[in-house]
């Protein structure tokens, strides 16, 4: 009972943090910020990248991005930026799907730490941000709908699958993650794509229908790899800034994945309608 009460609080204290920070986008890019600056320290000592070019990446790449749109007022260059960025970081999470399903390791040579460290963590953080101000206006709707669907996913696929959950998805990697669970994940993050799209005003039902698809799938993706990480790294949480729920990375891991496949699916459905 004890430890429920600390998970629930410590739980709440952060979606707090992260619902209150959307009333201002200085705040939301601080806090997001700091969160990246957590999950680094989280995720290298996972994947034991020592040293601090690392954190120097994610920075440049972050305030970076930050300036070049907001601050600088300099238009020319960073769509091409951003789409070349996309492709690099949609490639390296293939490579990691791959690896997630081919090899029993996830090879961690030196480059290629470097490698997830810039184009898995940095710029999942850095598509975060981007899918926060899509079209260069800071829409606090569109991302806390798009945090709401990682939230349905994850509770309804733990609550289905403890109570239906019989056919395992993925037991070296995760062993109470079932199949049945994440179907409910699924079919509960669509129903909620509807409530998302019908308060929020944001995008049509069908987007947000498709956004809940991709959540579901990519959002379940990188909790595996990272799950994978972990069990290579041999420890059961990333961290314990989080009392009962681990670290900041075990929270965040799903969007961190699922986010460039977002922004992907954004900029279609702009050229599409």
């Amino acid at each position: 009972m004890k430890e429920f009460g600390t998970r629930a609080i410590s739980g709440l204290l952060y979606v707090a943090l992260l619902i209150g920070s959307l009333f201002l986008s200085e705040a939301f890019l601080i806090l997001l910020f700091l969160f990246g600056l957590v999950c680094m320290a989280e995720f290298s000592k996972l994947i034991k990248l020592k040293g601090i070019s690392q954190y120097f990446i994610f920075a440049i790449m972050y305030i970076g991005y930050w300036l070049w749109t907001f601050k600088l007022d300099i238009n020319q260059g960073i769509n091409e930026a951003v789409q070349i960025l996309l492709v690099v970081t949609i490639f390296v999470n293939l490579i990691l799907i791959k690896d997630l399903f081919a090899e029993k390791r996830i090879p961690l040579f030196e480059s290629k730490r470097y490698i997830v460290t810039t184009f898995y963590l940095s710029s999942g953080f850095v598509f975060i941000l981007l899918i926060a101000n899509y079209g260069d206006v800071f829409t606090p709707l569109l991302i806390l709908g798009t945090f709401l669907l990682v939230w349905i996913n994850d509770s309804f696929a733990y609550i289905t699958g403890k109570n239906f959950g019989k056919q395992k998805l993925f037991p070296s990697i995760s062993p109470k993650k079932t199949v049945e669970g994440f179907l409910g994940g699924l079919f509960f993050a669509c129903v909620g794509s509807y409530f998302i799209a019908t308060y929020t005003e944001t995008l049509n039902s069908t987007s947000w229908l498709f956004l809940a698809i991709i959540v579901s799938v990519f959002g379940t993706l990188g909790d595996l790899i990272e799950s994978k990480f972990k069990r290579q790294a041999e420890v059961k949480d990333s961290g314990v800034i989080m009392p009962g729920h681990g670290g900041l990375m075990d929270r965040l891991d799903s969007i961190i994945f699922a986010s460039p496949f977002i922004y992907l699916f954004l900029i279609i459905a702009t050229y599409v309608s």
